[in-house]
C-alpha cells in the first residue's frame, strides 16, 4: 500500500512538472497592438514572438460609432434635454444681447480711463504733488487698467463673432 501511494505521488509530481513545462513553452506573438498563441494566424500576420515575460491583455469597451469616425460637431451629453431650434436662436439672441450690452459698458469705461489718463500725464492728486513715485505709481496703475479693459472688449468681441448671425 505504502509504495502504490509513493508511486501515485511521484505520478501526479511527474504530472505537474509537465503541465508547468507545457505551459512555460507556449509562445505569444505580438501583432501591432494584438497577441495571439496561435503560430499559423501569426505567420500570416508577420508577427514578432515575445521573450521573457508574461502578458495580460484586458478588453477595453468600444468607442461610440460617432466617435470612431471622427465626428467634429459638439454633441450634448447623453441624457440631456433636447433644444428646438427656434429656442435656440432665442438663447443665441439673448447672449448677443447681453454680450453687446457689455461690450457697451467697457467701451464706455475705456472712453472714461483715456480720458482721465490724458495721454500718459493724468492730473496729480494731493500728496501725489510732493511723493512723485506715488503720482508714477498710479500712471503705471492706470496703464495696466487700460490694457486689461482693451482685453476685455477684444475678448467680448470674440464672443459676439462667435455667435451665429441673426436672421
Amino acid at each position: 500500500m505504502k509504495t502504490s501511494f509513493v508511486f501515485l505521488l511521484a505520478a501526479f509530481a511527474a504530472a505537474g512538472v509537465h503541465i508547468q513545462a507545457q505551459a512555460q513553452q507556449e509562445r505569444v506573438w505580438r501583432c501591432g497592438n494584438e497577441y495571439t498563441n496561435n503560430a499559423t494566424v501569426a505567420q500570416q500576420r508577420g508577427c514578432k514572438i515575445m521573450e521573457g515575460g508574461n502578458v495580460t491583455v484586458v478588453q477595453g469597451t468600444r468607442p461610440i460609432a460617432a466617435a470612431a469616425a471622427g465626428s467634429t460637431a459638439a454633441r450634448a451629453p447623453a441624457g440631456s434635454p433636447r433644444v428646438d431650434g427656434a429656442d435656440q436662436r432665442v438663447r443665441d439672441g439673448e447672449a448677443r444681447s447681453v454680450l453687446e450690452s457689455e461690450l457697451k459698458k467697457a467701451e464706455e469705461r475705456q472712453a472714461q480711463l483715456l480720458k482721465e489718463f490724458n495721454g500718459g500725464e493724468p492730473e496729480k492728486q494731493g500728496s501725489e504733488a510732493r511723493n512723485y513715485q506715488k503720482y508714477l505709481d498710479r500712471v503705471a496703475e492706470m496703464k495696466a487698467e487700460i490694457a486689461r479693459n482693451e482685453s476685455d472688449i477684444a475678448g467680448i468681441r470674440r464672443e459676439i463673432g462667435r455667435l451665429p448671425a441673426n436672421r
